[in-house]
């Protein structure tokens, strides 16, 4: 399957750049470009894109408003931030804003085409060092009494949970749990029924708090 990609920023260079990289990965199509927030929403509506690729810091209309619009008008859009910038109000407004993932510029590209891939495929994705300054900040803010309980999880769910708090994605949970990526899609999908989550973030950093996964993301065996 081709993933049609929609690719945002201010700098030409940059939309280039990404562009050539996503076309020589064999399975993307940059179906358009945006050189700020306000013609992303246009192009957004217009074309339909599998994955928005999403700066944040333009002129005219920024990243996070553009988001914000892009999702209102199609909660299924996904959009995937990829930035300069990792500042917590950057941070927070896009996750707020709808994006599915938050990616910094100084990562590797084959992590950028990764992260395009499981967009495409509805799954979150946070840079390491943008994920462990979410969990900060959510373990700080968490108050115990309103802490969901285990128990209202299968084991199943419990151990798929820890393991998209650990970054996995659902092929990855199910070679380590030796079950079919459909089957993982169910389990992760109950789990976030159960303890009211929206997305897959939500759900990494409920797996923190409820302990299933250690400081290092690795998933804590009980």
């Amino acid at each position: 399957m081709t993933i049609r990609v929609l690719v945002v920023d201010d700098q030409a260079v940059v939309r280039a750049g990404v562009g050539m990289l996503l076309k020589a990965a064999g399975d993307f199509e940059v179906v358009g470009e945006a050189a700020n927030g306000h013609e992303a929403i246009r192009a957004a509506e217009r074309l339909r894109p599998d994955v928005v690729l999403m700066d944040l810091r333009m002129p005219r209309t920024d990243g996070i408003e553009a988001t914000r619009r892009i999702v209102d008008a199609n909660p299924a859009a996904r959009v995937l931030v990829l930035t300069t910038f990792a500042d917590d109000a950057d941070i927070y407004g896009a996750l707020g804003a709808g994006a599915i993932g938050y990616l910094v510029k100084d990562g590797a590209p084959d992590d950028m085409i990764d992260a395009v891939r499981r967009a495409a495929r509805g799954e979150s994705l946070l840079a390491p060092k943008v994920l462990s300054r979410v969990m900060a900040r959510a373990l700080e803010s968490h108050s115990a009494s309103a802490e969901p309980v285990t128990h209202q999880l299968t084991a199943r769910e419990t151990d798929v949970l820890a393991l998209v708090g650990a970054g996995l994605s659902n092929a990855e949970i199910g070679s380590a749990l030796h079950l079919g990526v459909t089957t993982v899609k169910t389990h992760v999908s109950a789990a976030m029924e159960k303890l009211g989550l929206r997305n897959r973030v939500q759900a990494a950093v409920m797996a923190h708090r409820l302990g299933l996964v250690d400081d290092e993301f690795r998933p804590v065996h009980r």
